[in-house]
This record gives C-alpha cells, sequence and structure tokens, in this order.
C-alpha cells in the first residue's frame, strides 16, 4: 500500500518536473523570438537614409547630421551635381566617415514618378535597403492668387506634393514593407498650417504634406514605420535670403530667422532617436513661435 503512494507521488513530481520543463523552453522560445523581433525592428549601425533636396539649404544640413551620426545617405539633387558630390565629401572627410558614414549622389527629379522610381531601384541595389527617407525637395513660385500661372501652381504642386507621395511609396513598398520598420519625416512648412498671402501653391503643398503624412503614419503604423512632419517657419536659406526681414520678425516672437542645423537636429531625433519609435502622424514647428501669432 504504503509502495503504491510513493510510486503515485513519484509520478506525480516528475510529470510536474516535465510540465515545468516544457513551460519553461516554451518561456524561452518566446523570450528568443520577441528579442529577434525587437531587433529586426531596430536601425542598422548604418542606416541607408534617402534625403531629397539634399545639394543646400535644410536638406544639405540634414544630409551632413544624418551622415555625422554614422548614416550611409543618399543625396539627392535635381540639377547641382557639384554641390551634392561636395556634400557627399563633407559627409566621408567627417566625424561620420570613422563611423562608417559615406554619401551617395544620385540626380533625379522627385516631381517625375519614372525617375524617382530608378533612383530608389539604384538605391537599393547599389547602396542597400531603405531605412529612412526625408521628403525636404521643394520648390516656391510666389505670386498673388489672381496673377499666378497655372504652371506656377502645377510646379509647385507636382515637386512638393506628388515628390513627397512618389517618394514615400517607393521607399516602403521596395524596403520598409518587408523589412517591418522605418521612418520616414516629411519636411512640411507652416505656410500649410496658417497660409501666406502670394503663396497659395506653397501652402496648398505644405497642407496636403501635413494630411498626406496622418494618413500614411496610419497605413504603415502597422509594419513598424513611423511618419512625421517637421515644419519649419522662416529659415536663413538661399530660399529666403532675398525676403525683408525687417517686416518679418515682428511677426516672431523669438525675434529672428531660424538656421538649418536647428531643423537637422529634430530630424534626427525622429529618424534616429530611440525614444522617437513611438511617435507617428505628428507635425512640429520649428518657427520660433511664429505659428502661435505675433507678440
Amino acid at each position: 500500500m504504503h509502495s503504491n503512494i510513493f510510486v503515485v507521488i513519484m509520478m506525480a513530481l516528475f510529470a510536474s518536473a516535465q510540465g515545468f520543463m516544457v513551460s519553461s523552453i516554451a518561456r524561452n522560445g518566446r523570450q528568443q523570438m520577441s528579442m529577434m523581433a525587437r531587433k529586426k525592428k531596430e536601425m542598422p549601425a548604418n542606416p541607408v537614409v534617402v534625403v531629397t533636396g539634399a545639394s543646400r539649404g535644410i536638406g544639405k544640413a540634414v544630409a551632413l547630421a544624418l551622415g555625422e551620426a554614422g548614416c550611409k545617405v543618399v543625396i539627392n539633387y535635381a540639377s547641382s551635381a557639384e554641390s551634392a558630390n561636395e556634400v557627399a565629401d563633407l559627409i566621408k572627410n567627417g566625424p561620420g566617415g570613422e563611423k562608417g558614414g559615406l554619401g551617395f549622389p544620385v540626380k533625379a527629379n522627385v516631381g517625375n514618378v519614372e525617375e524617382v522610381q530608378a533612383m530608389f531601384a539604384k538605391v537599393n541595389a547599389e547602396v542597400g535597403p531603405v531605412d529612412i527617407l526625408v521628403n525636404n525637395a521643394g520648390i516656391t513660385r510666389d505670386m498673388l492668387t489672381m496673377m499666378m500661372k497655372p504652371a506656377d501652381f502645377t510646379d509647385v504642386i507636382n515637386l512638393n506634393l506628388n515628390g513627397v507621395f512618389f517618394c514615400s511609396q517607393a521607399a516602403f513598398v521596395g524596403s520598409m514593407l518587408n523589412q517591418k520598420r522605418g521612418r520616414i519625416i516629411n519636411i512640411a512648412s507652416i505656410v500649410g498650417q496658417i497660409g501666406n498671402p502670394g503663396q497659395a501653391n506653397y501652402a496648398a503643398a505644405k497642407g496636403g504634406v501635413l494630411g498626406m503624412t496622418k494618413a500614411m503614419a496610419k497605413e504603415f503604423g502597422g509594419r513598424g514605420v513611423c511618419v512625421n512632419a517637421v515644419c519649419p517657419g522662416f529659415i536663413e536659406s538661399d530660399m529666403t535670403k532675398d525676403l525683408n526681414k525687417e517686416t518679418l520678425l515682428p511677426f516672431i516672437p523669438l525675434k529672428r530667422f531660424g538656421t538649418p542645423e536647428e531643423v537637422a537636429g529634430l530630424v534626427k531625433f525622429l529618424a534616429l532617436d530611440p525614444a522617437a519609435a513611438y511617435m507617428t502622424g505628428h507635425s512640429f514647428n520649428v518657427d520660433g513661435g511664429m505659428a502661435i501669432g505675433s507678440t
């Protein structure tokens, strides 16, 4: 009788031990799978970044900031090959070069879907799948609405709005969809929020970018891709060099124009910082307070 009880107890203990082992193995397996999933979503040491309109101004500052962080930066340009090559040299010979940072000038008009598709195919084949996209390329054709020529409107829309769509679509479908990670940063403008006389075309394009940012954030989120917008105000650049500052400073609480590097700092955070991994669908102003109104 006692021996039977002993056998039953031993069998129960053995079954319990087996159950514990199976549970432990399953738990370890789940932990390993979870770690692998997290690792897959993490950015590589030298992410591949496409920055459109990167040969000058804000785009150049963004390319240099990301290159300094060790990124492989695709420097998109439309016409200024010499300037794009200079940016590539600055990345290679700068602090980021020691971390593996490199610059790759690639010519393409981002308002042309065929050129965009060719650019991303070239990047995927020669540099690698795209981890980060910064949609920066843009033009202005300022004129009062009643005097604006149709081409001045459509040219701005084609580049500033359609180009963002074409590049985002190509980056997502060609790279980010399968990688289940990525970050897209759209350079919009406070003009897309508050408007500006003589810039109906520009305001329409940048306002469209803000709406597109939200839509794409909802579409791409399930694949681990964050989509955000940065909205500069008046920034020191070729685009603003001919403006009369004295007439504009009263509308800027900080009483100065911003710098391309100040915009690039926010872009770098959204593109690379782990703390930005749970931020998507938002627009962030770098405008000296202009969008909140004059003081």
